[in-house]
């Protein structure tokens, strides 16, 4: 145990932020560079070393916490960063992204706040990156095998590494220009600078991993050459049906996806554009979609300058502290406020948008909302409630609902699809078809960051068995396996 007082001598602290007024002026990341490291091994300290570390639980990765908190509380970073990456291929992903699950699940959390498990991780991996403790691992020998991933984000990637460093020769496919999938497009860079993507994308090229970007198999490349050019194949495309709103005024302009929008702010960062070509500078700003994906646009529209942002959210506004039926170590529907919320604009819950209304010219003004409550179970209108906000911006972040099949990926494989759309698999991560198999999104539907790792992980574990007959890879999760929720 780290310090055995640490949780009874030292409070909990938390990343220091930079001041809104200035952060907004950029897309840098929000927090204040090199300001968690003279207090992380305090916090590390924390930890309990529990008899039965439920965090573990709470990880989908059963990421080690407590051996890499002791090893940041001894200021131990090569040590840490070997337990760290013993069960997750991209912490500082997680780290920065994941709304940590195992914080929620953390002993500590019970009566007192929660060991700063997220921070401590992302501490130790940019420690492993200044240090240099991350170098490539390229297999000492190859298999002969070939395996195509379809799909570069987080499932993709820990597929592919994890194959790799197995010994098989694989490519992974990504339909847009640049390899990372929703991490490079849809995640704003104040979130995560894609600095953290690019040098672990040379890790894998280093260790043997190949990339072919702007190859949309279904529509560039035929799922059956796909399939007589390698022995394997891993279906990791994500699920990127965006959840429409079909109201009156949907097809006016101004009304977007937030995956139409997101990406072109990200290219803007990327120096691909000068000014995005859905902008929302001197705009009133509304985004339908309380999660992180609607916080993602508010931050953005802030930063592009907006006279005005407003999120609705058709759920009632959760509590600050666990409901009774939300009971330790089970994952929390909490009131949660972003760095984007802290920068400004209103949150309306318990809402529901009726319709939009346009000039003349065909250009969303206005957006009609009415207030709603929950009866018996079902969703029901309060009668007198309507009313009427600006909006020459509206941004659709109401989640996915499953992998594209426009682009005649499912169709060409031939694999079934599960009743919520996504496609089916056996507890391998094999789908009906032979040597085709599914990971993340794709598979599970929309879910974590930290969950599409553990897929990936898991799914090469499916892949190297089919490929050799055995395999020493781990599998954290099965795919049946759900977060700890109630």
């Amino acid at each position: 145990m780290a310090d055995p007082k640490g949780f009874l001598t030292t409070g909990r602290e938390v990343a220091e932020t930079r001041p809104v007024d200035e952060r907004v002026k950029d897309w840098n990341e929000v927090y204040v560079p090199g300001s968690l490291l003279p207090i992380i091994s305090k916090q590390a300290g924390r930890c309990m070393d529990c008899g039965i570390p439920f965090c573990h639980q709470g990880c989908p990765l059963g990421n080690l916490i407590p051996e890499w908190n002791d090893y940041a509380y001894r200021e131990d970073w090569t040590a840490a960063s070997e337990r760290l990456h013993a069960t997750n291929n991209f912490p500082e992903f997680t780290g920065r992204l994941c709304p940590a699950p195992c914080e929620s699940a953390c002993v500590l959390g019970i009566n007192q706040p929660a060991v700063t498990i997220k921070n401590v991780e992302v501490s130790i991996i940019d420690q492993a990156w200044d240090r240099g403790d991350v170098t490539p691992q390229p297999p000492e020998r190859l298999s002969g095998k070939t395996v195509a991933v379809i799909g570069s984000g987080p499932a993709g990637l820990a597929a592919a590494q994890q194959l790799t460093r197995a010994g098989h020769t694989v490519a992974v496919y990504e339909r847009a220009d640049r390899i990372g999938g929703l991490l490079r497009y849809g995640i704003p860079e104040f979130k995560m600078e894609k600095s953290h993507i690019n040098r672990r994308i040379e890790q894998m090229r280093a260790e043997g991993t190949k990339f072919r970007t702007e190859v949309e198999v279904g529509r560039d490349v035929d799922a059956a050459k796909l399939r007589r050019r390698y022995d394997a194949v891993v279906i990791a495309a994500g699920a990127t049906v965006s959840r429409d709103l079909p109201v009156p005024g949907r097809e006016l302009n101004g009304v977007h996806f937030a995956m139409e929008y997101l990406p072109l702010a990200n290219k803007v960062q990327e120096g691909d554009l000068t000014v995005s070509p859905i902008t929302a500078e001197g705009k009133h700003v509304v985004v339908i979609g309380g999660g992180d994906t609607g916080a993602d646009c508010v931050g953005t529209a802030h930063r592009q300058g907006a006279l005005s942002v407003t999120q609705l959210e058709i759920m009632p506004r959760p509590g600050e502290d666990r409901n009774a039926n939300q009971p330790w170590p089970t994952f929390p529907v909490l009131y949660k406020v972003t760095s984007a919320h802290e920068e400004g604009g209103e949150r309306v819950y318990s809402v529901s948008t009726t319709h939009f209304e346009g000039d003349e010219d065909g250009n969303v003004q206005s957006l009609h909302l009415i207030e709603v409550e929950f009866k018996d179970g079902k969703l029901e209108q309060k009668t007198g409630t309507e009313r009427v906000i600006p909006a020459q911006l509206v941004t659709l972040a109401m989640g996915f609902t499953g992998t594209d099949q426009a682009n005649g990926l499912v169709q060409q494989f031939g694999v079934e699809l599960d009743a919520r759309g996504n496609v089916a698999r056996d507890d391998q991560y094999a789908t009906n078809v032979e040597g085709v198999f599914v990971a993340g999104d794709a598979g599970r539907g929309q879910s974590l960051i930290v969950w599409a790792i553990a897929e990936g992980r898991s799914a090469a574990r499916g892949v190297d068995r089919f490929l050799t007959g055995a395999s020493a890879l781990p599998a954290p999760i099965r795919p049946t396996d759900r977060s700890m929720m109630v």
